[in-house]
């Protein structure tokens, strides 16, 4: 609860200082942008000329008159940062930073909360096996964070390079930094893992690398191409679901679907339930039944309890406005978290979000003859929703008729939550960029990977722990089918939209030297893992976990020698 209470408070925090400031500032122009990119290409320009320039006030007069950076998501972070807080540089980097953190947060409660739950109620829907759901669907909810920022990414060609760094930095991390710490951490049960599994992802990933590796000296791709890349995923499903079937005692399912699915379902614990009475009142009542005793004082210590819990009541209200807007537009139907309140309110407003996004990509002179027109059909279309579920819906639990559309609708939008939130920090992790003077493929391979990664790090280690070893088992195999799928499906489905949208004519792949290493250390701690693991009898010990470690940090050592070059 303490962390979510720090995320909200410095939620309010910077909304209440980008209020201040701005109702401060002379000038009048709006830092939210008019046009959203949320589902249409970028203009992102590389911003060059900016970092030239001397002080606060010429950057922001360069920013006015050529608008030379567009932004990628809703806020134009350059024009806030050094138009209405030029003059506290301090307080500027503060709230960015808090900012940053928000945004991760929301990125990874979206996923965890909302997102992962829909992938999960639709693979019983759909009566998916538990390999297949667990190579699909629920892998798609792990590497969910991965998938949106590079799928956000490639939105622009100016930040494509983000996107690659974005996804092979976090394969990087769980394949040294999340095994490493797996094999240190239980290297004393000297848990022994299946082979057959470990080399059929291990070999994999590789052919998957080799495969990213000649697209990189190729330069371009077409649509073919991409397609091509991306139905590697397919083969990869069908190799799995056969060593499946014919290793009955294998993790083949574990490898990927195993993984996936004890993660998610990890993940998806209950959040926060509201109206917040209810959990202060279960809190009182537990602490009048413990704390009681045999003195027959139950009462007194009720009352007690509740004064004392009801003191806690602004801590919960401080929970609320980051989970609210989500709460309002993604349909839930749980048992354990089911209202009736809420859904009714879902299904009324998420129509006014989605017409918001579509309204919102016209320009400013369409806006009463387009926007307008959007905008009453989402109301129309909340309205009816919302009367058809007020009528249909009960409040003791979720609804038995039509719940494949529920669970689609909750899917759909925590999917339009998760997108919004990613293209947000990829465009506020651009500006940083700009703004410190570190290449954005840098902070993308880095900054960006180890906010996606670092759920990963704390699942695995737990799992492996406290699982004996079967969770040592889930825990290593996912860290090796998780990458395949955000390499083949979130860089390949990527380079399929991008490559669709400037059909016939190929992409470009931009030529980063970051690219290159980062691959280079990726196979070379794919290569130590193999032959450590195979030549100590498949058996998590200090001397593999070390080895990884030392190959991930030579790595970001290099990557910290890059950043201080380019910032001198």
């Amino acid at each position: 609860m303490g962390y979510t209470v720090f995320l909200n408070t410095s939620f309010l925090l910077v909304i209440c200082s980008f209020m201040i400031i701005h109702f401060h500032t002379p000038e009048t122009e709006v830092v939210v942008v008019a046009k959203i990119s949320t589902f249409g290409s970028s203009n992102e320009q590389e911003c060059e000329s900016l970092a030239s320039l001397d002080d606060f006030k010429a950057k922001c007069l360069y920013l006015k008159s050529n608008d030379p950076c567009a932004p990628q998501g809703y806020i134009d972070y350059l024009y806030l940062f050094y138009c209405q807080i030029g003059g506290y540089p301090s307080l500027g980097y503060t709230l960015l930073f808090l900012w940053l953190l928000i945004l991760f947060y929301l990125l990874a409660n979206t996923t965890s909360q909302y997102f992962c739950p829909s992938l999960e109620s639709l693979s019983k829907l759909l009566r998916l096996s538990p390999t297949i759901a667990g190579v699909t669907l629920l892998s798609l909810g792990n590497g969910a964070c991965d998938v949106f920022s590079s799928l956000v990414s490639f939105q622009g060609s100016g930040t494509r390079s983000v996107g690659f760094n974005t996804v092979l930095g976090g394969v990087s991390f769980v394949s040294c930094v999340v095994v490493g710490t797996v094999s240190i951490a239980i290297r004393q049960k000297r848990v022994q893992i299946d082979k057959s599994a470990f080399v059929r992802d291990v070999y994999f990933l590789l052919l998957v690398l080799f495969t990213l590796f000649g697209i990189l000296i190729f330069g371009k791709i077409n649509v073919l191409g991409a397609v091509a890349f991306t139905m590697m995923y397919a083969v990869y499903v069908a190799i799995a679901y056969v060593s499946s079937t014919r290793w009955k005692e294998g993790v083949a399912g574990g490898g990927g679907g195993g993984d996936a699915a004890e993660r998610g379902g990890v993940g998806c614990g209950n959040d926060l339930n509201l109206p917040l009475l209810i959990g202060v009142k279960k809190e009182a009542i537990d602490c009048a039944e413990n704390d009681a005793g045999e003195n027959g004082l139950n009462a007194e210590k009720y009352c007690c309890c509740t004064r004392y819990l009801m003191c806690r009541v602004p801590l919960y209200v401080l929970e609320v406005p980051l989970y609210l807007p989500r709460r309002l537009t993604i349909p839930v139907v749980s048992e354990e978290r089911w209202s009736k309140v809420y859904a009714v309110f879902c299904v009324m407003l998420a129509p006014l979000l989605m017409s918001f996004l579509w309204g919102s990509t016209y320009n400013r002179n369409s806006f009463y003859s387009k926007n307008l027109i959007v905008y009453g059909i989402g109301v129309l279309v909340g309205t009816i929703l919302g009367v058809t579920a007020y009528f249909t819906t009960k409040k003791s639990g979720p609804p038995k008729k039509f719940l494949f559309a529920w669970v689609a609708g909750g899917f759909v939008m925590s999917v339009t939550w998760s997108y919004i939130i990613a293209q947000e920090l990829v465009g506020l992790l651009v500006s940083i960029g700009y703004i410190c003077g570190i290449s954005p493929s840098i902070l993308g391979l880095t900054v960006m990977a180890w906010g996606n990664s670092i759920g990963d790090l704390m699942t695995n280690v737990t799992m492996a722990l406290n699982g004996g070893p079967e969770g040592a088992q889930v825990a290593i195999s996912g860290c090796y089918a998780g990458p395949i799928f955000n390499i083949l499906i979130g860089l390949g489905f990527s380079l399929v939209t991008s490559t669709w949208s400037e059909y016939p004519q190929h992409v470009v792949i931009p030529r980063d030297p970051y690219l290159w290493e980062t691959m280079v250390f990726l196979v070379l701690g794919l290569v130590w893992a193999l032959f450590v693991l195979i030549k100590r009898d498949m058996k998590l010990d200090g001397l593999l976990g070390g080895g990884l470690l030392f190959v991930y940090f030579l790595s970001l050592f290099s990557r910290l020698i890059q950043t201080e070059g380019s910032l001198q």
